[in-house]
């Protein structure tokens, strides 16, 4: 159920985003984070869509409290 509820978090951040400009923000901070950390799973880590989805994963309620753009706080 914690893996459903981290790809709902996903879901929710492409729906915000109108899933094109999410997946490119998501490819332009992994090539920020990678030159950052120059790790790979350090920058995978550390992606702000990663961060709030890895978070929040194991909060089932998440997703009905959760605010619009609610991945910006983990910048």
């Amino acid at each position: 159920m914690v893996f459903i509820n981290h790809e709902r978090i996903h879901l929710r951040q492409q729906i915000e985003l109108l899933v094109i400009p999410f997946y490119v923000l998501y490819c332009v901070e992994f090539i920020v984070r990678l030159v950052q950390y120059r790790n790979w799973r350090n920058a995978y880590l550390a992606i702000s869509f990663e961060k709030e989805a890895y978070f929040n994963e194991k909060n089932l309620d998440y997703i009905e409290s959760r605010s619009f753009y609610g991945f910006k706080d983990y910048f």
